[in-house]
């Protein structure tokens, strides 16, 4: 049986709900090369978290559920814990080649950040997108998602969860790519990030800031 030769590249998206991680999850996982896998926080959310203890590790910032505040450490560190063992899997078989493995994770707590993936290969990047876009995409509404996004009204045209997001998402900054997605399309972004892993020095920012 050939024997993998190396382990996954790690892709983390940083960026507030509604700012386009999941558009662009989609291009990577349907135009990279090789097995890209999404094992991010909202496949925790839906599909891993038991149902009574949501939103549990998509917690919106401001500590808005005391209740559940204990239990997100337990929660992000199970999902750190899985991306690193399947990074360390290598290759599996796929269209009867051995591609490299490569794993995706959408991040929404960047002050969570683990050690245990400090030393991985991983491009941490930055989703940026306006306050005014966020709105337009949460008014507008999603299907399949009817009732999970705070929406603006006359009274508040940005509700205050949404403003916490915004402010606080992105602190403190430390990427390795950033993309706006109110000025590119996810097809941009991807080639972005493509580019971003074929050349220039190693990615460092998640390690500066696992050591924070």
């Amino acid at each position: 049986m050939e024997q993998p030769t190396s382990t996954g590249q790690i892709i983390i998206l940083n960026g507030a709900p509604r700012s386009g991680k999941s558009s662009i999850v989609e291009v990577i996982q349907r135009t990279f090369d090789g097995v890209w896998m999404n094992l991010g926080v909202d496949v925790f959310v839906r599909h891993v978290t038991p149902e009574r203890y949501r939103p549990g590790i998509g917690l919106r910032p401001g500590g808005e559920r005391p209740d559940l505040e204990a239990l997100v450490p337990v929660f992000y560190a199970a999902m750190y814990e899985s991306i690193r063992r399947a990074q360390q899997a290598g290759p599996e078989r796929c269209d009867g080649r051995w591609p490299p493995r490569r794993l995706f994770h959408s991040a929404q707590h960047p002050h969570r950040l683990p050690r245990s993936l400090a030393g991985l290969p991983v491009l941490f990047v930055g989703v940026r997108c306006p306050v005014e876009v966020i709105m337009e995409r949460r008014n507008a509404g999603q299907p399949g998602r009817e009732g999970t996004y705070a929406t603006g009204s006359s009274d508040d045209d940005v509700p205050e969860p949404v403003r916490r997001w915004q402010e606080e998402i992105h602190i403190p900054g430390i990427y390795d790519l950033e993309v706006d997605t109110s000025q590119l399309t996810p097809e941009q972004c991807a080639h972005a990030i493509r580019r971003g892993l074929a050349g220039g020095p190693p990615p460092r920012a998640f390690q500066r800031l696992a050591a924070l």
